[in-house]
């Protein structure tokens, strides 16, 4: 969040930050309620406009809590109610052979990756069998993995903090090179969600130890998750917490355009809030108030009052006109893109026309026609002609009600 110890204050521009001033400070002080288990029962919801920043917020109190809380975005129209070793990547090098069954296809034969920690690096050539695990994981030159000798099995842990910028604020994380030999031995503490427990007790096969359990995980046949086994897995989750075999980190669970969710999904919710194992839930919606989905019924935010109880309402702000040009500029720093201040100035009273997102959207064709036009850097023409090329959503629609006859309906 970006938050001055001293007051509380938030940095006006800090770390990919630009204004919503008051919503960080707010969820700065979520955070430090979360860290001191004082949010039990209760959920936030980041409500504002598009393109205020809304999923940007949820992030930052991701990464505020630490590189151990997972973070796990969804969309509510995703969801439907129903009964249902480390080292880092130097090098990547797949290397093919002709097929051996005959034929214009080829196939790989070995693949040559290089490995480096701060001891030293090492190149190896693997069975081609690795480089599916590769890709499963997509594993990349600068990320940090570890490849276990006996079974060949592959884990991504992230990505080189040595790739890290200021303004990364993705889901990423990014951890230090290894230390070390590339070559060691290592324990394994086993990170599982509760889901992954639920699917391998609802097909039990073999033994009844976490080992068995991890291994049923890989089994891909779907079952039917019940109630029932749901509590008698959390029973067990909690009989380990108590012994001090497992450590419980609750996680992000971020939904947004939660007036998508239905009464259903609401009410499932409501309880699951109440649950000692309940993550740490955060909404954001851009609706005011509208139909709780499916009913007939109207709520702030087409959220049913007595879930909307028990939520902490942040809300978020419509950007100026500065802090467009700030986010615009920042933008265009990442993609690395140049655009001198009259472009910045302009593309900033689109956004304040349009929108924030349009306007950012603009940046990519405008800086394929400069160069077409042999310049490195975009100028206010190029934007102008980008903008003759695409509608924003307002022009959009002002048009379909003005050529409505045109269109079938």
């Amino acid at each position: 969040m970006k938050i001055e110890e001293a007051n509380g204050k938030a940095i006006r521009l800090a770390a990919g930050f630009v204004g919503q001033a008051a919503a960080r400070e707010a969820s700065g002080l979520v955070v430090d309620m979360i860290r001191q288990k004082k949010m039990a029962g209760r959920a936030l919801l980041l409500a504002g406009p598009p393109g205020t920043g809304k999923t940007a917020l949820a992030l930052g109190i991701a990464q505020e809590l630490g590189s151990k809380v997972p973070f796990c975005p969804m969309v509510g129209s995703e969801v439907y109610s129903s009964e249902v070793k480390k080292t880092e990547v130097t090098e990547l090098s797949p290397e093919e052979t002709e097929s051996v069954t005959g034929g214009y296809g080829k196939s790989i034969s070995h693949v040559i990756i290089g490995l480096k920690t701060v001891r030293g690096t090492k190149q190896l050539k693997l069975d081609p069998t690795i480089y599916d695990a590769l890709v499963k994981e997509k594993v990349a030159v600068g990320d940090v993995i570890y490849i276990e000798a006996n079974s060949g099995a592959v884990k991504r842990v992230g990505r080189s903090d040595a790739f890290a910028t200021e303004f990364d604020l993705e889901a990423e994380e990014y951890v230090p090179l290894p230390k070390g030999e590339v070559h060691k031995k290592k324990e394994i503490v086993q990170d599982v969600t509760l889901h992954d427990l639920d699917a391998a007790n609802a097909r039990p096969q073999g033994g009844q130890d976490i080992l068995s359990l991890m291994g049923q995980m890989m089994k891909p046949r779907k079952t039917e998750i019940t109630d029932k086994l749901r509590q008698e897995i959390n029973k067990v989750v909690n009989r380990y917490i108590d012994e001090g075999v497992a450590e419980l980190v609750p996680g992000v669970l971020f939904i947004d355009e939660v007036h998508m969710l239905d009464m259903e999904c609401f009410s499932y919710l409501n309880r699951a809030l109440e649950s000692s194992l309940s993550p740490i839930v955060i909404f954001a919606t851009n609706r005011g108030i509208c139909n709780v989905r499916g009913t007939d019924m109207t709520s702030p935010h087409g959220i049913p009052v007595d879930l909307l109880d028990r939520l902490v309402i942040i809300r978020t702000e419509t950007y100026g006109p500065a802090e467009m040009i700030q986010i615009l500029a920042i933008r265009a720093q990442v993609e690395e893109l140049v655009v001198d201040e009259e472009s910045l100035a302009y593309l900033g009273e689109i956004g304040q026309q349009a929108s924030l997102r349009h306007a950012v959207q603009l940046l990519s064709p405008a800086s394929i026609v400069a160069k077409m036009n042999g310049r490195d850097g975009i100028c206010k023409a190029d934007l102008e002609e980008v903008g003759t090329l695409y509608l924003d959503a307002k022009s959009s629609a002002r048009l379909l009600q003005e050529q409505q006859d045109r269109y079938i309906t």
